[in-house]
């Protein structure tokens, strides 16, 4: 108990040391404003370092360094790669090009240490928001519900445990790929908090709402096809556009075993080796779903340019940009910056499409 413990608490404070830089910064900038406006800004920070996170995430997977530190949460039962330097050595020695290297560690265990910091952000905002609502019902004044920090908070805990069965797991794929959807869920429950701190209602007609709602389902369900490739390492498994490999516009596809979704990572249910032909048809779906999702926006964005055309610009924006780094990928043999910028642009489509029902919901209680 005490080998999960003891580097559970050093990497807490760690990550608590992390967390100091931007609370100062926010309460040196936020003193002079009221309780909510400061919550808000709070929220703001957080959902910024959140955006962080998810970008630092992509790039632990894309270098390969989940498992820079086989175990969980420290580092060989250290706190830092400097307490484990001589079982890194060791690894490294023996398997040069593995898993685990002295610069895939660190960067596994910055990327726990900033979701600590991250983590210790919304505890604060979630004690806050409670002491918000106490000081308001006191005064008879109406206040934004702390039960959505509440569940933030509840949230972040659930997307720690996946970041923990990612390793123990050893990069199982549904697990990573859950681990990013969490991710992407966190940002979202943010950005809906921070909406909720200073409501700024948006008019439309129930239906624009209703096709706002469809439109961040299908991104959502879209996202998480684009996690199934990525945990797959499927990207490359059409390394042409339009067509997918040698030529071809819809070669041999095996949907059954590239959606298994229990299983090895790179391998069937039955423990062989998961073929080519399961890659392409992971890939393909996920191109597929983006011709759709892209329509769903262009059209999305159509309808808005009256009621909202700023909000129409930032659609079209974000999906040119998810466009341009997705093609990317595939042409240029997936460079790491874009796919990062790939990840990055899912998280701003997502954080638009949120905020945006957020602030329609507000205009039609």
């Amino acid at each position: 108990m005490n080998d999960l413990l003891l580097p559970l608490g050093q990497v807490a404070a760690i990550g608590g040391a992390v967390a100091i830089g931007p609370l100062l910064w926010w309460r040196q900038r936020s003193r002079t404003g009221t309780p909510a406006g400061r919550l808000r800004a709070l929220t703001l920070l957080t959902l910024f370092l959140t955006f962080d996170l998810i970008v630092f995430g992509a790039l632990t997977r894309l270098t390969d360094s989940g498992l820079g530190c086989p175990d969980w949460p420290g580092c060989y039962s250290a706190a830092s790669p400097l307490g484990a330097h001589h079982h890194i050595a060791a690894a490294q020695a023996a398997m040069p090009t593995g898993p685990v290297t002295h610069g895939k560690a660190w960067i596994e265990m910055l990327h726990r240490y900033l979701a600590s910091g991250v983590g210790l952000l919304i505890l604060v905002m979630a004690v806050l928001s409670w002491k918000l609502a106490r000081s308001a019902r006191a005064r008879h004044e109406p206040a934004p519900s702390p039960w959505l920090p509440t569940l933030t908070l509840a949230w972040v805990c659930v997307q720690g445990a996946f970041g923990a069965l990612t390793v123990t797991m050893k990069l199982f794929p549904a697990i990573v790929t859950l681990h990013l959807l969490f991710g992407l869920g966190l940002l979202m429950l943010l950005a809906w908090q921070h909406e909720a701190y200073r409501p700024q209602p948006l008019a439309v007609r129930p239906a624009l709402r209703l096709a706002v709602a469809a439109v961040l389902v299908l991104t959502l369900l879209q996202v998480a096809l684009g996690g199934w490739v990525s945990t797959n390492y499927a990207v490359l498994a059409c390394d042409e556009f339009p067509t997918c490999h040698g030529g071809q516009w819809w070669p041999h596809l095996d949907f059954a075993q590239g959606f298994q979704l229990w299983r090895e990572l790179g391998q069937r249910a039955d423990g062989g080796y998961l073929g080519f032909e399961a890659l392409a048809a992971i890939h393909m779906a996920h191109r597929l779903g983006a011709l759709v999702v892209f329509a769903a926006v262009i059209a999305l964005a159509w309808a808005l340019r009256a009621p909202a055309p700023g909000w129409a610009k930032a659609l079209l924006a974000a999906a040119g940009w998810q466009l341009a780094s997705g093609l990317s990928n595939v042409v240029l043999d997936w460079p790491i910056i874009a796919a990062l910028a790939h990840t990055a642009g899912a998280a701003v489509l997502l954080g638009l499409l949120t905020t945006l029902l957020a602030r329609l919901q507000r205009a039609h209680p």
